[in-house]
């Protein structure tokens, strides 16, 4: 029963890959703006909610006999994990939901290299849900699987539109909608992929388990930062955009404190 509670938390962030991947198949070659700058913002609040509530806060709780000190295994870890995608981000592109990347490339170009960059920025996010599933499994009494759960969904939602951008500019630029479908879906399984790494070296994982909750809530930030809050606040449509933060905040709070 735990392992199949875990499975189907693993294969959530998937699945909003793969569904935001399958806009190909109902939108023309591009997302609409508005739609866009909406997903973005209940994206980013999603996921600082996220951070703080399913990550940070348990991080806290597992450290709390080290008394005064018991923030710092947090912010180590959550230094560890901005600089850890600061690091990806100096050697592969910046997403950018726009559907640019930095430089003078052609538009397939700028597409393959995206594949790479969303296809790197999911493994930190898979580990932070196989981290936090490694806790519930080992008996954390700060760590519930509707905490671990609630993870789950906030990434998914992230992961819609960028499943999004990489299956609609491949089919602009000719190839089929089928296989523009498999190239996003194919981005985004490397999350339950190294979710499953990260249980499976629970053994490893438990003992420093709040630093790995803060490296996971530190790179899910760094994403909210330096790729969806500059989305949101760019050109027409930024009001709307802070306001679907708002509730993508909003809910996230709401299904921690109701779940878990």
């Amino acid at each position: 029963m735990k392992y199949s509670i875990v499975a189907q938390g693993l294969l959530i962030p998937f699945l909003g890959t793969a569904l935001g991947s399958a806009c190909v198949f109902v939108m023309k070659k591009q997302m609409n703006h508005r739609l866009q700058k909406m997903l973005t913002g209940f994206a980013s609040g999603v996921m600082v909610a996220a951070a703080i509530w399913s990550l940070i806060i348990p991080a806290l709780e597992q450290s709390e006999h080290m008394g005064k000190l018991a923030a710092l295994p947090a912010i180590i870890g959550f230094c560890l994990g901005m600089m850890f995608l600061l690091l990806l981000d100096t050697i592969t592109p910046h997403i950018h939901l726009n559907n640019t990347t930095e430089g003078p490339k052609t538009s397939l170009q700028k597409t393959t290299m995206m594949v790479l960059a969303v296809v790197l920025h999911n493994i930190p996010e898979g580990m932070a849900v196989g981290v936090i599933y490694a806790g519930w499994i080992s008996g954390q009494a700060s760590i519930s699987a509707a905490a671990a759960l609630t993870l789950a969904i906030g990434i998914a939602i992230q992961n819609f539109p960028e499943g999004a951008i990489i299956s609609m500019p491949l089919r602009s630029n000719g190839v089929s909608k089928g296989k523009a479908f498999l190239y996003g879906v194919g981005s985004g399984i490397v999350e339950p992929i190294a979710g499953l790494i990260t249980i499976l070296l629970s053994s490893l994982v438990i003992p420093i388990l709040p630093y790995l909750l803060g490296f996971a809530a530190g790179a899910m930030i760094y994403v909210v930062v330096e790729e969806l809050i500059p989305e949101m606040s760019e050109g027409e449509h930024s009001n709307l955009a802070t306001i679907l933060f708002m509730c993508g905040f909003s809910l996230m709070l709401f299904l921690d404190v109701t779940l878990g």
